[in-house]
């Protein structure tokens, strides 16, 4: 009997083999991409690479799995991959602790992925992330906004196309439309309206985020397995 015993009995051994052999890159380490990089590992996942270029601050602490009082300055990779490691030690965790954008997006192909899971901040990267996968054929998925949001039984997962509200998710599809896109574009959104703050400030919760990373790990986790 193994750690993921429980796990196996839902799954059978055969899908579980899949995640297992599965590489999957998580871009953004915050309160989504933290917890979504959790779920993988606890459902079995031994080949990962996390992408983060930031460091750990006190504002992290409300939503960011892996932060506390004690890691404050870290780089986020070098906690994450540390945690990992506390889980399951013969996970195979690639770091890449710089800021993706059109100068280096070739940093994150240097593997072969069969997810890549998008929960960065920048639109720039997301759309980057959107045409490479497309063009490499490459599954993805993408989040959206979490901050600014109190309700997540609003979150779903759709075609980008299929969105609403969201301020991130109508930059996207705007950019769907113009390239030309016709593969599906599979987001993570909410359809909650964002609330609405004086401060120029994004803010966040403990639970929507969260919410959001562990429906991105369930969606990619039953794609894997229904191969």
């Amino acid at each position: 009997m193994d750690q993921f015993h429980r796990f196996k009995l839902i799954i059978g051994n055969d899908s579980f083999n899949k995640i297992k052999s599965s590489n999957i890159c998580v871009l953004g380490l915050g309160g989504v991409g933290s917890y979504v990089v959790e779920a993988l590992v606890r459902s079995g996942l031994y080949n990962i690479t996390i992408v983060d270029f930031d460091k750990i601050d006190i504002t992290n602490l409300n939503r960011q799995l892996m932060t506390n009082l004690n890691n404050i300055g870290f780089l986020k990779t070098d906690v994450i991959a540390e945690r990992i490691k506390s889980i399951n030690k013969d996970v195979n965790v690639v770091k890449i602790d710089k800021f993706i954008d059109s100068d280096n997006i070739n940093l994150l192909f240097n593997n072969k992925y069969d997810y890549i899971i998008d929960c960065c901040d920048y639109i720039n990267t997301k759309k980057l992330i959107i045409k490479e996968c497309i063009n490499r054929n490459i599954k993805f998925i993408t989040c959206t906004g979490t901050g600014n949001k109190l309700d997540p039984s609003k979150l779903k997962i759709c075609d980008i196309r299929k969105t609403s509200y969201d301020p991130i998710c109508k930059i996207l599809r705007s950019y769907v439309k113009s390239e030309k896109i016709s593969k599906k574009v599979m987001c993570c959104y909410s359809s909650e309206t964002p609330i609405k703050i004086d401060k120029k400030e994004i803010g966040s919760t403990s639970f929507v985020p969260a919410s959001a990373g562990l429906l991105i790990a369930s969606y990619v986790i039953n794609d894997i397995i229904k191969k």
